[in-house]
């Protein structure tokens, strides 16, 4: 049986593609599995950061080896001409904290994404951008790249576009625990108090509905020819 492992940061990132899937928590972390007798898929998500996809990682693992595993989940746009609410199926991952390039498998696309210790504001996106010629930025798959690396497993990243290069959003960094969980009730009062970002925050909620749900697509089209393709 081919296991493939699918790893996000939070939940609203899986949301479309897990609809109907068997749902368990364990240790803080979010599974989704679906079967069948020649296939099993096995999502999760443990929290924003690597240290928290190292976990969900692990937590699939521990239930056996893995054979394919993908990065998927929110990101933000580096560039102008990337839209919000589009999903890219990147060439490969750069870990700025250490300056390590990881390709994605054969198929991957042809945007490079940076991965970043915390959610970047927009100099530090204007900087990803000069420094790493990246054109989309998340938290978390600089960690599974690695680890599929240290194991030999295709790795494959899908991001969707949360946020475009422009919008000016708070910072989130200050509602993440050290453990990677965002802290919604924190931010709410925070934003309910600020109007001014009302209406970059209602278009980053209705984005990221439009990336999980592009995410969704442009792996299951991926997968489709992957198989076509054997």
């Amino acid at each position: 049986m081919t296991r493939t492992a699918i790893i996000a940061a939070m939940p609203g990132e899986l949301k479309p593609l897990v609809a109907g899937w068997p749902h368990s928590t364990r240790n803080g972390i979010h599974f989704w599995a679906q079967r069948d007798e020649e296939e099993e898929w096995i999502a999760a998500c443990a929290g924003a950061g690597q240290a928290a996809a190292t976990r969900a990682f692990a937590a699939i693992e521990d239930g056996g080896p893995i054979d394919l595993v993908f990065s998927i989940g929110w990101a933000g746009a580096l560039r102008a001409e990337i839209p919000a609410g589009t999903a890219y199926n990147v060439a490969g991952v750069i870990d700025v904290s250490t300056g390590e390039r990881f390709r994605c498998d054969a198929g991957a696309g042809e945007l490079w994404l940076a991965t970043s210790p915390k959610v970047a504001p927009y100099s530090e996106k204007r900087r990803l951008t000069s420094t790493y010629q990246a054109s989309l930025v998340d938290m978390e798959a600089a960690a599974i790249a690695r680890l599929a690396a240290m194991r030999e497993i295709p790795f494959y990243a899908i991001k969707g576009v949360s946020d475009a290069l422009t919008d000016r959003l708070p910072d989130f960094n200050r509602f993440l625990t050290p453990t990677g969980q965002f802290q919604l009730a924190r931010f709410t009062l925070f934003a309910i108090l600020r109007p001014w970002y009302w209406p970059a925050l209602l278009r980053m909620g209705e984005n990221s509905k439009k990336a999980s749900q592009s995410i969704a697509e442009s792996l299951l089209e991926f997968l489709d020819g992957q198989s076509a393709d054997q």
